[in-house]
């Protein structure tokens, strides 16, 4: 075995390398797959912090996701003459309009913090993005179901209920244009963290996301009673690509970087969700079962968006995953 004197002497060269070229060409030490323990390595702190995340988050990435999709269904159904859709999809895009704030405000703890990030705009920022991006969801969605109930209500008439019915068109295109943004900057605010497990896959978590919301939307709304056409070729389209996008994902494994999407409960939540959610909610719509097709998808997006903060968690305390990911 090499001695001392000869590490040393080693040193020196690259020393004298790195004064003389400013660079040093030897090889390093490739640590991903070697002998690194996997749980917390400098001094018993994660290499990179894991996501203090609480059960209000991934319900927010649901809640937002149907809410966002919903709006967006309800401007098409408006462009189409499906003004009974039009209303239900409004009650849904309300309702996720007037939770989103409530759940991020529970996992901040207190109100102020919230309003705080409404203070500044950093459009550089997800997160602050992200807080703009509730707020002007819920201004336009909640007036958007008052002004469509009394539009169509016929509570008014002349002058007044065509500047009614003006307001509501207006109310639901902004609705659907940040309830669009809603539904899918959440896969992108996971994509662009130096967690792994997100980062990697920063390309498929925002349509991963947006997917899982409309057939969500179609799913509840089709729950609720409405069984028109467009909403069953929108639930059995959303179900296609989730069965596309499970299959990507198997196929385009990182190795340890992304080992803890396959491994464990995280695993287990994001394979038994992307079941429910793709093959079995196809299924289900073949054989024209509507209801357990949109129920089947529901549960699947709601398992869904806990197992990937489940494995950004588990990703991020892995020293092994966080160095492989930097090949």
């Amino acid at each position: 075995m090499p001695d001392e004197r000869d590490f040393e002497k080693r040193l020196d060269s690259l020393r004298e390398e790195a004064t003389r070229s400013g660079a040093v060409a030897a090889q390093g030490v490739d640590v991903a797959g070697g002998p690194i323990p996997r749980k917390p390595g400098y001094y018993g702190e994660p290499v990179v912090r894991p996501p203090v995340w609480s059960w209000e988050v991934p319900v927010y990435f649901f809640v937002g996701g149907f809410g966002g999709m919903a709006s967006v269904i309800a401007v098409a159904a408006l462009a189409f003459h499906y003004f009974d859709l039009v209303r239900g999809a409004a009650w849904l895009a309300l309702i996720a309009g007037v939770l989103s704030p409530i759940l991020l405000t529970m996992d901040l703890g207190r109100p102020r913090r919230f309003l705080n990030m409404l203070r500044v705009f950093k459009y550089r920022s997800p997160m602050s993005v992200g807080a703009w991006i509730v707020a002007f969801f819920g201004i336009n969605s909640v007036p958007a179901l008052i002004a469509v109930e009394l539009w169509q209500r016929h509570i008014f008439s002349g002058a007044l209920a065509n500047a009614i019915g003006v307001t509501a068109v207006v109310l639901l295109i902004g609705s659907a244009f940040f309830g669009l943004l809603l539904s899918t900057y959440t896969g992108v605010l996971l994509g662009v963290t130096t967690i792994p497990v997100w980062f990697l896959h920063r390309v498929l978590l925002p349509i991963h996301f947006g997917t899982a919301g409309l057939g969500s939307a179609a799913g509840l709304l089709e729950l609720f009673g409405f069984r028109a056409r467009p909403i069953f070729l929108l639930g059995a389209s959303a179900a296609i690509v989730e069965t596309v996008l499970w299959i990507a994902l198997e196929l385009n494994r990182h190795g340890p970087a992304d080992r803890a999407l396959f491994e464990n409960r995280a695993g287990w939540l994001i394979r038994t969700s992307e079941f429910l959610s793709g093959p079995l909610a196809l299924i289900f719509r073949a054989m024209n079962l509507i209801p357990l097709s949109a129920l089947s998808f529901l549960c699947g997006s709601f398992v869904s968006r806990f197992g990937w903060i489940e494995a950004g968690q588990v990703s991020a305390r892995d020293p092994e995953a966080v160095f492989a990911s930097q090949k």
